[in-house]
């Protein structure tokens, strides 16, 4: 009898294909929560939570928090949290709302002098984190007294509006229902053309491939959901600016994540310090650069918020630097560094959403909502304790 043994490299490459599912089991599991949670608060509001409106409104709502997300998951990779981008929202707006009805400027004037600020109040506290070694929760939770500080000061307390028709249509306005299906084509072409480039420079490096089933199982799902979404969306309005906004912003950082060296830098800088150290990664200027983008994201979201409220007021973005940590972390990013995905992150912003909108149509009191998200958060967090023990 000819039996073959077993070799080490036989071995390695079960555990890589159980790793490779363990992953996309993980992922998908964002997925099916998301799926439980529509059909749940569809059965108790008779239909409603799934009607073209209420998504529509749905992902109006989630932007905000979603590209803080975006920026939350690379700070959190690199090992840091930032507790003072709900402040920095509210301060971001707040300067886009004085130059635009106090000053008169111009609408794509004051949406860039948003950003700028967003990204030198980032570099302020990315300066201290990094370059002064000052822990950055100590730092941004400063930040978070000073920034909302500065706005009550700036504002005198008073609510600015209202906003020209230009500045509104950001958050208030829809892409044509022909575009979008457009886009949306667009967007699974691409989806096809990255894992088809990716997997041939796999197999031409000699590197272990998924199977064809998984890729191309993968675009299968998303092209599913992609078109989904565009279709429910188009039966209302279209597809609202504020989540183009978004797909663009995710877009950038995933490709800025995977496929540029400061991208693997962030997450060595926050697997492993020391490591990452030693082997000549210029942790302090990639830590400030985290901080910047951080920043210069928050300006978009003060700019998206005081678009959608037509106003500033000195409460705006209040709390959202939490809704930003719990769509991470519930999205898979890691609390201790070096794990996370943007697109986690996307999903899980769309999680806690979901569950928002749903409890406020239930009509269930507004502290249930904090009690549920709060819970959701801890178990987030204990799942990925325990994954990695």
């Amino acid at each position: 009898m000819n039996t073959q043994p077993t070799t080490d490299t036989d071995t390695d490459t079960d555990e890589k294909r159980g790793l490779s599912f363990k992953l996309d089991m993980q992922a998908y599991t964002l997925i099916i929560a998301l799926v439980l949670i529509a059909v749940i608060f569809g059965f108790f509001t008779g239909g409603e939570f799934l009607s073209s409106r209420n998504l529509s409104n749905l992902f109006s709502q989630m932007s905000v928090v979603a590209v803080l997300a975006i920026g939350m998951t690379l700070i959190i990779v690199a090992g840091h949290i930032d507790l003072s981008v709900g402040s920095l929202v509210g301060l971001t707006g707040g300067v886009t709302a004085i130059l635009h009805v106090w000053y008169d400027w111009n609408t794509f004037a004051v949406v860039v002098a948003a950003i700028v600020v967003g990204a030198i109040l980032g570099a302020w506290q990315g300066w201290w984190v990094a370059y002064r070694a000052v822990p950055a929760f100590i730092v941004t939770l400063g930040g978070m007294l000073i920034f909302r500080g500065i706005l009550i000061g700036l504002s005198k307390g008073q609510t600015i509006a209202p906003m020209s028709n230009s500045f509104k249509d950001i958050s208030n306005s829809y892409f044509p229902f022909g575009l979008g299906y457009l886009l949306a084509l667009v967007s699974i072409g691409m989806l096809y053309f990255w894992t088809v480039r990716n997997r041939s420079k796999r197999k031409d490096m000699g590197l272990l491939l998924p199977t064809q089933l998984i890729d191309y199982g993968k675009i299968g799902v998303y092209s599913f959901f992609i078109l989904l979404a565009t279709y429910m969306l188009n039966r209302y309005h279209g597809i609202p600016t504020p989540i183009l906004i978004v797909v663009l912003l995710a877009a950038i950082f995933i490709f800025i994540s995977n496929k540029t060296a400061f991208g693997r830098y962030v997450y060595a800088i926050g697997g492993n310090p020391e490591a990452a150290a030693l082997s000549g990664i210029n942790i302090k200027r990639n830590t400030l650069w985290v901080f910047i983008s951080m920043g210069a994201l928050a300006g978009v979201a003060g700019v998206i918020l005081t678009s959608r409220l037509n106003a500033a007021t000195v409460n705006a973005g209040n709390m959202y630097e939490l809704d930003a940590i719990a769509a991470c972390v519930i999205g898979g990013t890691s609390l201790m560094g070096g794990k996370g995905k943007v697109v986690g992150a996307l999903i899980g912003a769309l999680i806690m959403a979901s569950i928002d909108n749903g409890m406020s149509m239930m009509n269930i009191e507004t502290f249930w909502q904090y009690i549920v998200k709060g819970l959701i958060l801890i178990v987030a967090v204990w799942i990925d304790i325990a994954s990695k023990k």
